[in-house]
């Protein structure tokens, strides 16, 4: 869907301005993961987990390269989902838009019962579920009256996000080059101070990058939203270019840090995140209120991004005819509200089971989405390498192009899989590549049945 359409009743309308569009892909990689479950990837793989962000990092940015010049070339709000209709056919794009649907679906309850805990720590006569409902009702208002709203805030949002980021990662390297003598930190000694670079081996390091791996959902938000923009091929191209750097700087760039400051073997890292345990070790005072603020905007970030992509993943495959056709109505400012709304009501009742039932319902939907980063990416890769030679057969203007075409796709596209028969070998992601497996293959079995009859029709 392109941001030319602009009949209401059933059309997107083009109210993301340039500044929205800039600022959520500059922000579209930092999460509360990174803020939070770096500790964990830190804990797991010790200083080398540096080459796990650094291996995930480049298996993103290839795979947003592969993106970029599909969405560069045909703009649409289901993104890799309708290029996969395309490229692959319905069943595949029916599959793959649910999943990842299912999948931010989850986000709406991880997101809000990580903000509840926030404010119920500063308000505990409020108590945490009904903090979940209210931030959570909050941000579906903002997503109901007009793109520009989700636009607004998420701009807001991401830049506090990257002024936090970026303020800490200055900070940071002055104390470890030693022009800010504070705390106990002695350059970079703490890489290998501790038992080496990678004391848990190599098999730790690919550990981690199943933890990281997942921080990076989100960076293919971009390509959703521009589609909603009034320029959405440049502003692809220019978010696709982008990610290289956005990933070494506010990853790589702060984890480095993160590991300078603060010994892998702390117990700070997995139980208070990396950034305040850093925060922890330099002495800064109100450390835990200010990694708390920060989080609090991320959190909030994230579901305001997962309630918004959610409703355009769901409208598009309406739109195909893979969803019902109430989902694509959309209002006179052209937001698609029954999609938003049905969205957002399922992430009410997962909000409702993870307070109801948080060890048994709760724990077992959220292992459903366990692979799916890694499913969609594959579906992306494949994608790319059939519809390349569609564009080029057709002589279609591709503002961006895959490096080194085929080979990376292909390396793409056999690495991914490797990693999911490593997943099947370690028994703490087992049981979430099996939940994620038995719903990828109810999805499809489902995306057959509907695609027949509708061939039939």
């Amino acid at each position: 869907m392109t941001g030319t359409e602009q009949e209401s009743g059933t059309q997107l309308q083009a109210g993301l301005r340039d500044r929205h569009v800039t600022m959520i892909s500059i922000a579209g990689v930092i999460g509360a993961g990174l803020f939070v479950g770096s500790g964990t990837a830190i804990s797991t793989a010790g200083p080398a987990v540096l080459l796990s962000y650094l291996f995930a990092g480049t298996l993103v940015v290839l795979v947003m390269r592969m993106l970029g010049e599909m969405a560069a070339a045909r703009p649409d709000s289901g993104s890799f989902s309708t290029y996969a209709d395309d490229a692959i056919g319905p069943w595949a794009g029916f599959t793959v838009g649910w999943l990842y649907w299912w999948f931010w679906v989850l986000v709406i309850p991880v997101e809000a019962t990580a903000a509840a805990t926030i404010l119920n720590s500063w308000v505990d006569s409020v108590p945490q579920w009904a903090w979940a409902l209210v931030i959570t009702a909050l941000l579906t208002l903002t997503n109901l009256f007009d793109v520009s709203n989700y636009g607004e805030f998420e701009f807001w949002f991401a830049l506090l996000k990257v002024v936090a980021i970026v303020a800490f990662i200055v900070f940071a390297a002055l104390v470890v080059a030693g022009v800010l003598p504070i705390g106990d930190v002695s350059g970079l000694s703490n890489l290998v101070s501790q038992g080496g670079f990678a004391p848990n081996g190599f098999g730790a390091v690919v550990a981690a990058v199943l933890v990281t791996m997942f921080s990076f959902m989100g960076t293919e938000i971009v390509t959703i939203a521009a589609a909603e923009s009034d320029r959405p091929a440049e502003r692809i191209r220019k978010a696709t270019r982008s990610v290289i750097w956005r990933i070494s700087i506010f990853y790589l760039a702060s984890i480095l840090l993160v590991v300078a400051i603060v010994p892998w073997t702390d117990p700070r890292l997995p139980d208070d995140g990396s950034y305040q345990a850093a925060l922890d070790v330099l002495g800064i005072p109100g450390a835990k209120a200010i990694v708390d603020v920060v989080v609090l905007v991320a959190v909030a970030s994230c579901l305001n991004s997962a309630l918004y992509t959610a409703s355009r993943m769901i409208y598009s495959l309406g739109r195909r005819g893979q969803a019902p056709d109430a989902v694509t109505r959309t209002t006179a400012r052209g937001v698609p509200r029954t999609a938003v709304l049905a969205s957002t009501a399922i992430g009410f009742l997962t909000v409702i089971a993870n307070y109801a039932f948080p060890e048994e319902v709760f724990a077992t939907l959220l292992a459903t989405s366990g692979a799916v980063a890694l499913l969609v990416y594959l579906v992306i890769a494949v994608s790319q390498l059939r519809m390349r030679r569609a564009l080029e057969r057709d002589g279609t203007d591709m503002p961006v192009r895959m490096w080194a075409y085929p080979y990376l796709t292909w390396a793409v596209v056999v690495i991914i899989p490797v990693i999911l028969v490593y997943m099947a070998t370690r028994e703490g992601s087992r049981f979430d590549l099996a939940m994620t497996a038995v719903i990828a293959l109810a999805v499809v079995v489902v995306s057959v049945v509907v695609t027949r009859r509708q061939r039939d029709a």
